[in-house]
């Protein structure tokens, strides 16, 4: 599916088309085209920083912000590369601490698209090679890197020795390409999910997880043993805990008293634990407890159970933001709102189960508009109405959705796809830096 980027900048938008234009075959799965692509691009994916690698169906971002936000806390130079972009394409490569500018973009992509031009790289490889590519000439510290769609076969998963490599929640998501019949690989789903992360271990490189359920758990401990490579695993070689006076962490090499994230949601806190055994299971970067508490505190990851600032879409109502659209999501979204009411404005990929997500949230939801994503196939009502077991009203757009709402003092949650989750702080003024 193309990212329908655009940008303002009529030099990055030229390179935009190019990319958009990309399309890759049926069934091509591998690493040799972006293994061919950086070999004419002079390796850079050989000269990183130290990086750290995350996998994970959800919380890989929000891992990614937390390591971030304590390598800079630390005073570290730190290149970042996540995904999707929520408003602009810039957000996917952050060098040395701020977005790519837009000369730097225009003329990076124009230079991976040119070599890549007759070797019909993806959208998704285009974008990690041009990445690698800037951040191998720009000096820092460091390189976050977010796996894109599973891990073996993604993009990012060319690094030669990244310093840790980190998998956070499992669940299920993208079944079509990660439940694709292969042989040789795990029947039960999640143990499935478990072995497509894994891919990203390499030898000798320490694998930082989190707990799972034992199918998962032995899909990951046969591939560190298969790869030679250290296995931290939470409830085994490290644990956390949050409580009210904040997360409390333990490993081989001592405990730490570190504070409860901003971010809210319980989920970060263990986001944010990921992290911090990720740095403690490396001997490439050193950051201090000091710098892990205050990147801790300072981590923001936007459209991500976001609490909307006052804006031009949103108004002075409370309005919270979340690109999630499956079943872990749905049961994230739930712990939140337990025990409160709240209206619900939802749009979704066609591609996508409604019933997901919204399995968990049905009791909370005191009314319902579906809204379409822009510029994607999308969801209808009637989808969500047989997802919640009700009849939900629609909208042709965000402003007539929040038109439609009633002002009775109940909060707002956005929900269901990140594409919708960018419109909404396009609409709204608040846009990721």
């Amino acid at each position: 599916m193309r990212d329908f980027a655009t940008s303002s900048d009529p030099a990055v938008q030229r390179q935009l088309d190019r990319l958009g234009a990309l399309s890759v075959p049926e069934g091509r799965l591998g690493l040799e085209t972006i293994h061919k692509l950086l070999a004419r691009l002079g390796d850079p994916h050989d000269s990183l920083p130290p990086a750290f690698h995350v996998a994970g169906t959800n919380g890989k971002g929000s891992t990614c912000a937390f390591l971030r936000a304590m390598l800079e806390a630390d005073g570290k130079r730190v290149h970042v590369t996540t995904s999707p972009h929520l408003v602009r394409y810039n957000e996917r490569i952050r060098v040395a601490g701020e977005l790519i500018s837009d000369e730097r973009l225009a003329a990076v992509l124009a230079e991976v698209l040119d070599a890549g031009e007759e070797l019909s790289p993806s959208f998704f490889e285009v974008t990690i090679a041009a990445a690698f590519l800037e951040f191998a000439r720009v000096p820092a510290d460091a390189c976050v890197i977010e796996v894109g769609l599973g891990g073996r076969f993604d993009a990012t998963n060319v690094l030669p020795h990244p310093a840790a490599c980190g998998i956070a929640t499992l669940g299920l998501d993208h079944e079509r390409f990660l439940l694709a019949p292969e042989k040789d690989t795990p029947a039960e789903p999640l143990a499935r999910i478990a072995f497509e992360k894994a891919g990203i271990v390499k030898t000798g490189c320490s694998l930082v997880t989190q707990s799972y359920p034992e199918g998962p758990t032995l899909e990951i401990e046969r591939a560190a043993i298969a790869a030679g490579a250290p296995l931290a695993m939470r409830g085994q070689q490290w644990e956390a805990e949050a409580t009210d006076l904040g997360l409390h962490y333990q490993d081989r090499d001592g405990a730490l008293a570190l504070p409860l994230p901003t971010l809210p949601g319980l989920h970060q806190a263990d986001n944010a634990a990921l992290a911090v055994a990720m740095l403690r299971h490396q001997d490439f970067v050193s950051v201090g407890r000091d710098a892990m508490a205050r990147g801790i505190r300072a981590a923001r990851w936007p459209a991500r159970l976001q609490r909307l600032s006052p804006g031009p879409l949103v108004g002075d109502r409370e309005v919270w933001l979340d690109g999630g659209h499956n079943p872990d999501a749905g049961a994230m979204l739930a712990r939140h709102f337990a025990g409160r009411r709240f209206h619900l404005v939802i749009g979704m990929l066609a591609n996508k189960n409604p019933a997901a997500l919204l399995g968990s949230l049905a009791f909370g939801v005191e009314s319902a508009i579906a809204v379409p994503v822009p510029r994607h196939e999308h969801h209808g009502s009637k989808s969500f109405g047989e997802a919640i077991k009700r009849a939900i009203d629609n909208a042709p757009g965000l402003h007539e959705a929040f038109d439609k709402l009633p002002d009775d003092g109940l909060p707002v949650l956005i929900a269901g796809s990140l594409y919708l989750a960018g419109e909404v702080l396009k609409l709204n003024e608040e846009l990721p830096d």
